[in-house]
């Protein structure tokens, strides 16, 4: 299965559009895991299992492995999750864009090193950036648009042809760079106006949806706004609100309530 056709079954499969960020920091995780030999892989390896039925994809953060040099966690992490949670797609946040040359490596990287079913990617450098990525067919390409951060507008809002420069990467994704039918978009749960606007625009790009828990966006706006005519078509990103929904030797079975909670919530809206 491609990428597309991955999550949509772990969708049906699991009745989720959950997807958990595992964004490990070594500071944060539970006393029980952080004199483990790998803790970062012990501690996603018990999320996993926790949340394997309850969610549509996983979403590791580059970030946390590089920056902690733990890139051997990462990949140890993603082949488990390969292994013992085979129907649900990974998508690595890596956030690429640069020139081409460069970006054949960086999806190379992505999809051959580490083996992950599809890779954000920041579309700032245009064409150029993302089509090495795009050119894996079977992947998933995520592409940067209105994000959930509090200062993305200072560039995304910038207007130009009368249209803020988000939607004009909204509307290269749907007319021009899905060319493989294997894009997506990154759209933050913090601007629901945004992502209304976004839907009608895109109704059959899926939305990779970051924003909700720690950093507040509206699971109901969410859903209303973001969904397809299916009622699908978003995969829903929590990290913290997940991960760490306890500090103790229960870390696992929490993050597991918390992922079903979450999942529940926002099959309530469907």
């Amino acid at each position: 299965m491609n990428f597309m056709e991955k999550i949509a079954f772990a969708a049906r499969k699991n009745n989720s559009l959950v997807c958990v960020g595992l964004d490990p920091d070594l500071a944060k995780l539970p006393e029980c895991v952080k004199n483990c030999a790998d803790p970062i892989f012990e501690f996603n390896k018990q999320i996993i299992d926790a949340t394997k039925d309850l969610v549509c994809a996983y979403k590791p953060q580059a970030a946390y492995y590089a920056g902690q040099d733990c890139d051997e966690s990462l990949k140890k992490s993603i082949a488990y999750i390969k292994k013992n949670a085979p129907d649900v797609p990974v998508i690595l946040d890596v956030k690429r864009g640069d020139i081409g040359s460069t970006a054949e490596y960086y999806a190379k990287e992505a999809f051959e090193r580490y083996n992950a079913d599809a890779v954000t990617v920041n579309p700032y450098m245009g064409l150029d950036a993302v089509k090495p990525f795009l050119d894996y067919a079977d992947k998933g390409v995520i592409i940067l648009c209105r994000t959930s951060n509090p200062h993305s507008g200072d560039l995304q809002n910038l207007v130009a042809d009368g249209l803020p420069l988000y939607k004009h990467v909204a509307k290269l994704v749907r007319d021009n760079w899905n060319y493989n039918r294997n894009a997506a978009l990154v759209v933050g749960a913090t601007y629901p106006e945004e992502l209304k606007e976004l839907r009608e625009m895109c109704p059959e790009l899926p939305f990779l949806v970051p924003g909700v828990g720690a950093q507040g966006g509206d699971v109901e706006k969410v859903v209303k706004f973001g969904c397809d005519k299916t009622w699908g078509g978003i995969i829903v990103n929590s990290s913290r609100g997940i991960i760490y929904a306890s500090k103790g030797d229960d870390f696992a079975g929490k993050s597991g309530a918390a992922a079903r909670d979450l999942r529940d919530m926002i099959n309530s809206f469907r």
